[in-house]
């Protein structure tokens, strides 16, 4: 694994007591791009679970070590899980190396910025993803090798929302849509759009099942194998996925818990005690609540919510 971890910190968590063989990058949520410190002023640039400094701007430092792991013989399949931490504040480009040790040296991480910044952080991005494809490709596994891009959450502050409402830490579309890409040359299509309603978890079950790999039945998988569809041998089917969060970002938290249920074109919002209804296909920017007008279907996801809830650890006070 290359990149954010932001699963624990060691030396109770880490990559490598979760199955990862090898393990660089940061522990935290978020790091400055240059002095691979945390929000606290503290290094947070691991090799495994040994503190490491390294100069350079840490995309950059990830697409090369992603790139170096591609480039090694083997005769054995592998899995690179890389994370880069970019477009994440602090708001610092490949050429901001002297604002990260002054102003954000003594402000908030999430302070400054402007929108050439935020596409300086993208284009870096966007450059190190062309360098490990062009790595895999030079290296003869491109044709064997199935390739996954995706976000973790909607974006914030100079994203481009689109027509959505909401952003990260938000259950509206604006917080939840993000775009996912799967490359696998000779047996997906490529150049096509899909429309079928996925969520992340899916992905791992994809992978298993492209692997021919069984899951561990002492762990029970909540994502679906997206393949039949993706290789055009199942439609496009409804699903009804479920999200519960406490909006916490950057560290500004309201207290208040966030709940959202996604049926077919139906979206059931909570946020707190106010409750909302949307029909995604004919809003997808959820502009209009349509509770009062289909108390029915209001009623159904509001169950159906209670009882995934039930179903589930409950959520950290």
């Amino acid at each position: 694994m290359v990149g954010k971890w932001h699963c624990g910190f060691i030396p109770d968590y880490s990559p490598l007591k979760s199955g990862f063989d090898e393990f660089f990058g940061n522990y935290s949520g978020a790091i400055d791009y240059f002095t691979h410190k945390d929000g606290s002023g503290q290094l947070d640039f691991y090799e495994g679970e040994v503190p490491v400094e390294k100069s350079g701007y840490a995309t950059d430092l990830y697409t090369e070590r992603a790139v170096e792991f591609l480039k090694r013989p083997r005769n054995q399949p592998f899995y690179l899980s890389l994370h880069y931490n970019a477009p994440h504040w602090p708001w610092e480009g490949p050429d901001d190396e002297e604002l990260s040790r002054t102003f954000y040296n003594s402000n908030n991480f999430t302070e400054g910025g402007s929108p050439e910044t935020y596409a300086a952080i993208l284009k870096s991005l966007d450059d190190g993803v062309g360098k490990v494809l062009q790595a895999l490709s030079e290296s003869g596994q491109a044709d064997n090798t199935i390739v996954i891009f995706a976000s973790d959450n909607g974006g914030e502050r100079y994203s481009n929302f689109g027509p959505f409402q909401g952003r990260k830490g938000s259950l509206y579309e604006g917080g939840l849509r993000v775009p996912t890409f799967i490359r696998w040359p000779g047996v997906i299509q490529p150049d096509q759009v899909n429309s079928q309603a996925i969520i992340t978890f899916d992905l791992t079950a994809t992978i298993l099942a492209a692997t021919s790999t069984k899951p561990n039945p002492n762990y029970p998988l909540d994502g679906r194998n997206l393949l039949p569809v993706l290789l055009g041998r199942k439609s496009v089917y409804s699903r009804t996925l479920f999200w519960r969060y406490k909006s916490n970002v950057a560290g500004r938290s309201s207290g208040t818990l966030q709940a959202a249920v996604r049926s077919g074109d139906w979206k059931y919002l909570r946020q707190g005690e106010n409750e909302y209804l949307f029909h995604l296909a004919s809003d997808e920017g959820e502009q209009t609540d349509l509770k009062d007008n289909y108390p029915k279907v209001l009623q159904q996801l509001r169950d159906r919510f209670e009882e995934w809830n039930g179903q589930v650890l409950p959520y950290p006070a």
